[in-house]
C-alpha cells in the first residue's frame, strides 16, 4: 500500500455527486467508485456496481459475487479480511467497474459506458498497473478492444476465463462472472494466477509505463 494513502474507498477523490448520467441519478443510490491499494499491480475491473456493492459502497463486496471475488484473491494473498466484509483490507490490488452507478433494472448503456470512460481512464494511469483481471464479457471487451490489437468479436471470457492476453502496457487475465461461476473455474483462475503469474516476475514482461 502506498505509504501516501489515507482511505481505500475512493482513494482518488472522484466527483461522489456525478450528475453526468440522467438515467442513473434518480434510481442509483449512491455513486460507487474504486476501491483498494493505489499502488496496486492488479486492477480489477467489473461492469457496474451490484446491489451489495451500492449498499456498501465498494465494488466486488457482499452477495451476488462479490464474496467469491473477495475469497479468490484472499486465497491468493491480495486480501487479509473475511469474504464478507463491507470493506475489505486489501493490498496490491484495487477493484473498480467500468460505471460507477446502479440501475435497479437493467445494465449500463453503451453512453453512460462512455460517459464513465474517463473515470476509469484515471484510475489505470494513476494505478499503472500491471495485471488488469476484466471481470465478464463486457470488461474483456472494453479493455481488450482499447489496449490489444485483437478483434472485438475475437473475444470471448468464457474461453478467455484465466488465461493471459498480452496488452499494451499491460497483461489482461480475464475472469468470468462470479455469480455464476463454478467452483472448477473457481480454481482455474486461482491456478493459472498461481503457475502463470505469480511464479515470474511479470514485471519484466513489458516496460513500466511512466504514470
Amino acid at each position: 500500500m502506498d505509504a501516501n494513502q489515507t482511505e481505500f474507498e475512493n482513494p482518488f477523490a472522484m466527483d461522489t455527486d456525478c450528475e453526468n448520467c440522467e438515467a442513473l441519478c434518480g434510481a442509483r443510490d449512491r455513486v460507487v467508485h474504486g476501491y483498494g491499494d493505489v499502488g496496486a499491480e492488479f486492477l480489477v475491473v467489473g461492469t457496474a456496481p451490484t446491489a451489495a456493492a451500492e449498499r456498501n459502497g465498494v465494488p466486488f463486496t457482499g452477495e451476488g459475487g462479490g464474496e467469491r471475488v473477495q475469497a479468490i484473491f484472499a486465497d491468493l494473498g491480495f486480501v487479509r479480511s473475511a469474504p464478507g466484509a463491507a470493506e475489505p483490507d486489501v493490498q496490491n490490488v484495487f477493484f473498480t467497474n467500468l460505471t460507477r452507478c446502479r440501475h435497479p433494472e437493467r445494465g449500463p448503456t453503451d453512453r453512460e459506458v462512455d460517459t464513465c470512460e474517463p473515470f476509469l481512464n484515471a484510475e489505470i494511469r494513476m494505478i499503472n498497473p500491471q495485471i488488469i483481471v476484466p471481470v465478464g464479457e463486457r470488461p474483456l471487451r472494453e479493455l481488450a478492444v482499447e489496449y490489444t490489437t485483437r478483434q472485438p468479436d475475437s473475444f470471448d471470457v468464457d474461453a478467455e476465463h484465466a488465461t493471459t492476453i498480452r496488452g499494451r502496457g499491460f497483461e489482461l487475465v480475464p475472469m468470468t462472472e462470479p455469480a455464476a461461476m463454478t467452483d472448477e473455474e473457481a480454481d482455474a483462475f486461482r491456478d493459472h494466477m498461481r503457475e502463470n503469474v505469480l511464479s515470474r516476475d511479470y514485471r519484466q514482461t513489458k516496460g513500466r509505463r511512466s504514470r
